[in-house]
């Protein structure tokens, strides 16, 4: 099992809202724990394919509105244009791989499809977020080290 299908797990563990998920394969024995209330289900899972599906879950999507300062129409009316990136998973956001390390992106930065935006925490493990899309960041939603959700927005991004 490589890191994406664990993450896709993950996702999918947060989404369900089950307490706790165990899978055991001849390799490995994985245990997925949340802190929901137990949800007890008996289940026989087959074995995933060793190439990994693409996640299901869009994790750039355009905005349908986005509040914007008391600037006038003409404010409001452009934040319409952008794409938000959101979370892929629940855990914690970090801006920069160290707190001594520069941030991946600031606003005004230009992006480009597959490039490190932040890093979620989820478990113990360091979850590289990567760009579906190119464009400028126009603003950083979340606040270094805060926890996010799963589908949260974290950044603003103007299409290029």
């Amino acid at each position: 099992m490589d890191i994406k299908q664990i993450q896709d797990l993950i996702r999918f563990v947060a989404k369900a809202g089950v307490s706790e998920v165990s899978i055991e394969q001849e390799e490995f024995k994985i245990t997925i724990k949340t802190q929901q209330a137990p949800t007890y289900v008996n289940a026989t899972i087959p074995a995933l394919p060793t190439a990994a599906a693409p996640a299901t879950a869009p994790v750039a999507t355009v905005v349908d509105h986005v509040a914007a300062p008391a600037e006038g129409p003409a404010a409001a009316a452009d934040t319409s244009k952008y794409i938000t990136i959101k979370s892929p998973m629940i855990g914690t956001f970090y801006r920069s791989s160290t707190p001594e390390k520069p941030s991946f992106v600031n606003v005004g930065d230009e992006i480009k499809v597959g490039s490190v935006l932040c890093i979620i925490e989820a478990m113990k493990l360091f979850n590289e977020i990567e760009s579906e899309v190119s464009g400028r960041i126009v603003k950083v939603l979340v606040e270094n080290s805060s926890p996010v959700e799963y589908d949260q927005p974290l950044y603003l991004v103007e299409p290029m």
